[in-house]
């Protein structure tokens, strides 16, 4: 891979059916792509789902990468949506080691990112936010201090705004 590496956002459209997720895969790493996240999840016609990738790399071998996706079967369409205005977001849950002392803290911090507690025990807490993922890295960063016990993040949901299509 080229050092001159860039975080990629690419949206497929693909038939819903067992087998496309790995040979969409497959494109990516015989070039040498790791792939940062995927989410994948059926449309509202449950003949296809939608699948969001983010992979970092050059913008040469993965103008490369879509040509090959694109002659694939089972691949409806695909777009790069890097630097496009569009509507991106991710969920995350992380649970924090706390106490009764640290409750109040935690969430205040929780309230300024917008995050809400979904489970509380005598000694932890676990909070779910949403956002860009500048928003929930901040946040992260923000409860590192406290003692991460567990996260987990969806990876980045996108969808193109207004009449346009993803």
């Amino acid at each position: 891979m080229n050092t001159n590496s860039e975080q990629h956002s690419i949206s497929l459209l693909v038939a819903n059916k067992p087998g496309v997720l790995i040979r969409i895969a497959l494109v990516f790493s015989r070039r040498g792509y790791n792939l940062d996240s995927v989410v994948v999840s059926p449309t509202h016609n449950s003949h296809f789902s939608r699948m969001n990738i983010v992979a970092s790399g050059n913008r040469e071998t993965l103008s490369q990468i879509i040509k090959q996706l694109g002659k694939l079967v089972d691949v409806i369409h695909v777009a790069d949506h890097t630097g496009e205005d569009i509507v991106e977001g991710e969920l995350l849950f992380i649970k924090v080691a706390c106490g009764k002392e640290q409750r109040t803290e935690l969430l205040q911090i929780a309230d300024h990112f917008k995050a809400r507690s979904v489970d509380l025990t005598e000694d932890s807490i676990t909070f779910e936010a949403t956002g860009k993922s500048a928003k929930l890295n901040a946040f992260q960063a923000m409860l590192e201090q406290y003692g991460i016990l567990e996260s987990v993040r969806s990876g980045k949901l996108i969808i193109a705004r207004g009449r346009q299509q993803t």
